[in-house]
C-alpha cells in the first residue's frame, strides 16, 4: 500500500514542502531515500519506540520510504512524525481520509511524546501557501505557528493525539491567536528606560540621532562611565516594530529554535550583546547544519559590541560586508544559504587598555605605543561603516547624586518617531536599491540620495573641506558625515541640510583624528 504524507524542510529563510511517500509489500527490507541526514535516518529508531510504547507495532515487510524531492538534502528531527503516520496509514493501522489536506512536523519520544521542532513559523507561512487546510505541530510550537491567518494550526502533546485527530476518534480544536492584540500590548512595555540615566547629555542626544536615522555608532570611554548601561537602553528609544518586521524577525528566531513556549510574535526589537570571544560562525552563521548568526538575530534590531578591541580581529571583519549590504549569504560545499541582517551596530570600548587615558581623575599607565596598538585592533574600513563616534566621561558624584531622573525613554522616542516618519515619507516612492532591498531610513540611503536630499551649501561644503583635509577623512567617512547632517535636520524638522547640521556630524567622527595617542579625549 502507498501513503502519502507532507511535511517541510527549512533551509536558511526558505522553506520546501517535502512530500514523505511509503510503500509496504511483503518481505523484511527497509529502505529509506531521499538525501535525509543521520538525524532523519535515526528517526526509525525513534519511530519503533515511540509506535510499541502506545500500542502499535512498526509495520513488517518490505517499507520503502521515499522523501520527495529527492534532490534537497533533509535535516533534523522534525520529520518523525509524518513519517510514523505514513507508517501507520499504510501498514492500515488507522484510517486517515484527510490525511493529504494536514501538514505535519514534530519530533518524537520514545515515549511517543512530541518534542519541539525550529522553524514551525516559517513552515506553517509555507503550509497556507500552498492551501493546506491544517498544520499539526508539538504544543511547545503551536503559539508560534498560530499567528498565521487562514490555517487550522493544532498543538499535540504526544503521536496517540495526532492520531485521534487524523482517524476522527476524537475533536480538538485549532489554537485561535489575536495576532495584532497579542503584537501591540507588548510595544511599549520595556524594563529599561533612559529616566535611569543621570547626565551623558551630549552621549543620549548622538544616540537619539542613531536610533532616528539607524546609524551605526561606537561610544568611547573609561570604564564605569555608562556605556553599556545607555546601549542596553537604546531599543527604547527605537521605532516601533511593525507587523512585517515582527513577523520577519519571528521566522528569524523561529528557524534557530530561540523563541520561547509562550511566545507568538516578536514584538520589541531585538537587543543581541555576543561575547568578544565569539566564533565567526557564531556571529554571522552557518555551521554543518546552516542556522543564523547573531547579526540575523539581531535583525531590525541592534547588535552590541561590548569592548569592542577585544573581539577578535578576524571575527569583526566579517561584518562588513553585511553592514553594507543588510543581508549575510553563507556559501558552503554542500549549501548556500541567505539570512537578512539589518542591524543597527553599536560598540563600545576603552580609549587605551588600561581605560583611563584622558580621565581627569584617574592617571593612564599606557605608552602611546600600547594606545596606538590597542586601537589599531579595529580596522579603518571597519570604523568608515561606524556612522557617529562618540566619546563619553564618567558622571561627577555631584550629578548621580541629584534625585531627578533623566528624560524618559518615551519622551525621546517620540522624536525618534518624527524623524523617521519624514524619512519614511521622503523614500517611500523610490524604488528598490538593487539586492539590498526598499531604504527606510538615512543610514541606508545610496550615494545618488545623498547628493539628492542631503546637498551642503556652499558654507557647508567649505566646512566639510576643512575636516577632510585636517582629519584626513575617507570618502566613506563623508558620506557618513552627510548622513548624520541629513537625520539631525530631519530631526530639527529642518528641509534642508545646513551648516549647524553639518558641524555637529562632523563632531560624530572623532576617531577618525590621526593623534588620538597624543591628545585628550
Amino acid at each position: 500500500m502507498l501513503v502519502k504524507t507532507y511535511c517541510a524542510a527549512v533551509n536558511g529563510m526558505d522553506v520546501t514542502t517535502v512530500t514523505i511517500e511509503v510503500s509496504i509489500h511483503m518481505g523484511v527490507m527497509y529502505r529509506f531515500t531521499g538525501l535525509g541526514d543521520t538525524a532523519v535516518k535515526e528517526g526509525r529508531d525513534r519511530i519503533a519506540a515511540a509506535l510499541q510504547h502506545i500500542g502499535y507495532k512498526f509495520p513488517h515487510g518490505d517499507v520503502t520510504v521515499n522523501m520527495a524531492p529527492a534532490d534537497l538534502r533533509k535535516e533534523g528531527s522534525s520529520f518523525d512524525l509524518p513519517l510514523a503516520v505514513a507508517l501507520l496509514a499504510a501498514s492500515g493501522s488507522m484510517e486517515c481520509p484527510d490525511l493529504e489536506r494536514y501538514m505535519l512536523v514534530g519530533e518524537l519520544g520514545l515515549d511517543g511524546a512530541l518534542q519541539p521542532v525550529k522553524g514551525a513559523l516559517p513552515i506553517a507561512i509555507r503550509a497556507r501557501a500552498e492551501h493546506f487546510k491544517g498544520l499539526i505541530v508539538p504544543a511547545q510550537n503551536v503559539r508560534e505557528a498560530a499567528v498565521v491567518n487562514n490555517l487550522e494550526v493544532y498543538g499535540m502533546e504526544n503521536l496517540s493525539q495526532v492520531i485521534d485527530l487524523l482517524s476522527g476518534r476524537e475533536h480538538f480544536d485549532p489554537m485561535v491567536i489575536d495576532t495584532r492584540k497579542e503584537f501591540y500590548e507588548q510595544q511599549t512595555r520595556f524594563e529599561l528606560d533612559f529616566s535611569d540615566v543621570r547626565g551623558q547629555e551630549s552621549v543620549k542626544r548622538a544616540l537619539e540621532v542613531a536610533a532616528a536615522g539607524g546609524h551605526n555608532i561606537a561610544m568611547v570611554g573609561p570604564p564605569g562611565s555608562g556605556k553599556s548601561m545607555m546601549a542596553k537602553r537604546l531599543p527604547s528609544i527605537l521605532p516601533p516594530l511593525t507587523l512585517a518586521e515582527s513577523l520577519e524577525t519571528t521566522q528569524i528566531h523561529s528557524i534557530a529554535g530561540k523563541l520561547g513556549r509562550d511566545v507568538s510574535l516578536i514584538s520589541q526589537r531585538p537587543f543581541r550583546a555576543p561575547h568578544h570571544t565569539i566564533s565567526q560562525v557564531a556571529l554571522v552563521g552557518g555551521g554543518s547544519s546552516p542556522q543564523p548568526g547573531e547579526i540575523s538575530l539581531a535583525h531590525n534590531g541592534v547588535l552590541f559590541a561590548d569592548e569592542l578591541p577585544e573581539f577578535n580581529k578576524q571575527t569583526l571583519e566579517v561584518l562588513r560586508q553585511p553592514l553594507e549590504d543588510r543581508k549575510i549569504t553563507i556559501s558552503r560545499a554542500k549549501y548556500s544559504v541567505e539570512y537578512p541582517a539589518s542591524f543597527m551596530f553599536v560598540a563600545s570600548m576603552n580609549p587605551c587598555p588600561c581605560g583611563y587615558y584622558g580621565d581627569p581623575t584617574h592617571n593612564c599607565v599606557c605608552t602611546p605605543g600600547q594606545i596606538q596598538r590597542y586601537m589599531n585592533k579595529i580596522s579603518g574600513p571597519l570604523l568608515d561603516r561606524i556612522d557617529i563616534h562618540c566619546e563619553i566621561q564618567a558622571v561627577p558624584f555631584a550629578q548621580l547624586s541629584q534625585m531627578q531622573p533623566g528624560e524618559p525613554s518615551a519622551v525621546i522616542r517620540e522624536r525618534v518617531i518624527r524623524a523617521r516618519n519624514i524619512q519614511t515619507q521622503r523614500f517611500s516612492s523610490l524604488p528598490k536599491q538593487g539586492g539590498q532591498g526598499r531604504v527606510y531610513c538615512n543610514a541606508q540611503m545610496t550615494e545618488r540620495m545623498i547628493h539628492e536630499f542631503a546637498e551642503p551649501d556652499a558654507e557647508s561644503l567649505d566646512m566639510l573641506r576643512m575636516a577632510m583635509e585636517r582629519l584626513k577623512l575617507s570618502a566613506r567617512a563623508y558620506s557618513r558625515i552627510l548622513k548624520v547632517a541629513r537625520t539631525i535636520a530631519d530631526l530639527a524638522g529642518s528641509e534642508k541640510v545646513e551648516s549647524i547640521h553639518i558641524a555637529e556630524a562632523i563632531g560624530y567622527r572623532n576617531l577618525d583624528r590621526g593623534d588620538w595617542a597624543e591628545r585628550g579625549i
